[in-house]
């Protein structure tokens, strides 16, 4: 059980596939168009469960909780030696002044 003013993650399906524009791309057209919202849980409710939440701008939404207190997962992919060359020539030409 999650309780009440909890920071949670809530997942709404805003349209169906069937529902999107007719103007957007066939592989957009396939998928579902989703929403995902942090906000401050309204009602103790169970992770999966029915859920509504403020929002840090006051607006109030409703979806799946899906869960508590919830952090930052993305990263900047794997590291690239490549782009170290590159930064190092472009930091060569822009503060020494080499052409090459």
């Amino acid at each position: 059980m999650v309780k009440e003013n909890t920071w949670v993650l809530i997942h709404r399906i805003i349209l169906e596939p069937g529902e999107r524009a007719p103007q957007v791309p066939e592989d957009t057209k396939r998928a579902p168009l989703e929403m995902w919202v942090k906000g401050r849980l309204q009602a103790d409710t169970e992770t999966g469960g029915p859920a509504r939440v403020t929002t840090r701008t006051g607006r109030t939404e409703k979806g799946t909780l899906l869960e508590a207190n919830p952090t930052y997962r993305h990263g900047f992919g794997d590291f690239v030696p490549e782009l170290l060359d590159i930064s190092e020539q472009v930091r060569r030409i822009v503060f020494e002044g080499e052409t090459e």
